[in-house]
């Protein structure tokens, strides 16, 4: 099912499914990245942002404008490996569900 950016639905622990989706899509990076045997020169930085992307779907719904900074930032970090391009597009995908950052 579809929703709208601003149509938000609750699960039955109560906590937004749009945040339960990227925790399920780092956690899913994480461990790709992880158990990758290539050299990704940026690995530190990818795990690093990945652990703070953790961190902010422990406390609710994270600032968009802060989720798009730390996609950037992973994207930068891990390059074109090819092998994680399914979880790094899951990432995207679940921070695009937080819409557009608000301009102020």
């Amino acid at each position: 099912m579809l929703r709208s950016v601003g149509q938000k639905s609750v699960t039955g622990s109560g906590e937004d499914p749009r945040v339960t989706g990227l925790r399920t899509a780092v956690s899913r990076l994480r461990r790709e990245l992880a158990a990758h045997p290539a050299e990704v020169p940026d690995r530190c930085i990818a795990d690093q942002e990945l652990a703070a992307l953790t961190a902010m779907t422990l406390d609710g719904a994270p600032e968009t404008p802060r989720l798009r900074r730390s996609l950037l930032v992973i994207a930068g970090a891990i390059g074109s490996v090819s092998a994680l391009s399914g979880a790094m597009s899951q990432v995207r995908d679940a921070v695009d569900l937080f819409g557009e950052p608000t301009r102020g």
